[in-house]
């Protein structure tokens, strides 16, 4: 089976810029000439602007390593506002997003006029400070929420009126300083990231919440644009990125989480340090991929760009964690054990001691 590469114009190859304002926190985001922006991106981009551009939130919903937090910050920057990041944490309290009462202000007045009379006067003020949702809704900035399903349910409540009515409600505000309620700016929007459920350090967040956002489930990318990723990331020629992205996503397989466009990367950036090239015969090659695949494609053809491993390779990528878990070894007929390239997880050896 032939994979046949085209040579592509190298597209934008980088991530947004992100201009940081000491003052309020806010980060700026310029759209970069350097983002790849493929077809499968753009769609997603222009998608998730309709949504935001009616007035509703907008999720982005899939496993690690494929690209949402990128892709919000992209989306972002179409906005042209300015944009608060808040990343998702177990510690979270509703306070973390709103603000809370911080420090205080003491007076004491002393009023002897008359000597033989002693007034004494002293006054305590808790002060105010808003945290970055209170902020983004009071001016209208952009808010990037990453993996908010890592803060806890309760400590996400406060997003139910801010999302559906508009309101923020501040209960404690007005014991400090202003209202108890602010009306959200016109120009809010909201962008959420959050990995799977099943993922560590995940809380289920309400369905009150969900219903209130629009998800759009983000998958791993097309092969040209992981292709493309590569070479922007790494600055790695054509071939070798087309060899490495077919390695990691037959190793994937159809529904596997792992690897991601990170493996790529990761491999791609090694080889061009060494200037070594993605084939079988190359050491940096054989070693990297055992590293970061744990894979061995010392036996693997891979001399040109246009060879691409065929079914037998990606069965032999998965057969020893199969037979690690199974104990069952796979048959493989006297006729075609030459012709599967040898791609074998690395194992461990398991040493029962007698009593």
């Amino acid at each position: 089976m032939n994979m046949l590469v085209e040579e592509l114009p190298v597209p934008a190859i980088a991530e947004e810029v992100l201009n940081l304002s000491a003052d309020n926190e806010d980060v700026l985001i310029e759209a970069s000439e350097q983002f790849v922006n493929t077809p499968y991106v753009q769609a997603l981009t222009e998608r998730a602007l309709t949504y935001l551009s009616v007035g509703y939130a907008v999720h982005f919903a899939g496993p690690a390593g494929t690209g949402k937090t990128t892709l919000a910050l992209h989306v972002a920057a179409q906005l042209a506002r300015p944009v608060m990041l808040l990343h998702g944490d177990d510690e979270f309290t509703g306070s973390d997003l709103v603000g809370r009462g911080s420090g205080y202000r003491k007076s004491r007045i002393v009023d002897n006029y008359i000597h033989s009379v002693l007034k004494m006067e002293e006054q305590m003020t808790t002060f105010w400070m808003d945290n970055r949702l209170t902020t983004a809704c009071e001016e209208g900035y952009t808010l990037i929420y990453d993996e908010f399903n890592r803060s806890k349910a309760e400590a996400n409540n406060t997003l139910l009126s801010v999302l559906a009515e508009g309101i923020l409600n501040l209960p404690n505000r007005r014991q400090h300083s202003g209202g108890s309620y602010i009306q959200v700016h016109p120009q809010f929007r909201a962008i959420f990231t959050s990995n799977p459920e099943e993922y560590v350090g995940v809380h289920r967040t309400q369905d009150a919440l969900m219903d209130r956002m629009i998800t759009i489930d983000v998958g791993h990318h097309d092969q040209e644009t992981e292709i493309q990723i590569t070479r922007a990331k790494s600055g790695i020629d054509l071939e070798d990125a087309a060899a490495i992205v077919d390695l990691v996503r037959r190793a994937r397989g159809d529904n596997g989480h792992r690897p991601t466009i990170r493996a790529c990367i990761a491999i791609a950036r090694v080889l061009m340090y060494h200037n070594a090239h993605a084939r079988s015969g190359d050491p940096v090659y054989a070693w990297v991929c055992r590293d970061i695949l744990g894979a061995d494609v010392t036996g693997a053809v891979m001399t040109n760009v246009h060879d691409s491993f065929d079914a037998s390779a990606l069965r032999s990528v998965n057969l020893a964690s199969a037979q690690r878990s199974t104990g069952v070894k796979e048959v493989v007929p006297e006729s075609s054990r030459e012709s599967i390239p040898v791609m074998r997880k690395k194992t461990a050896k398991v040493t029962k001691s007698r009593t």
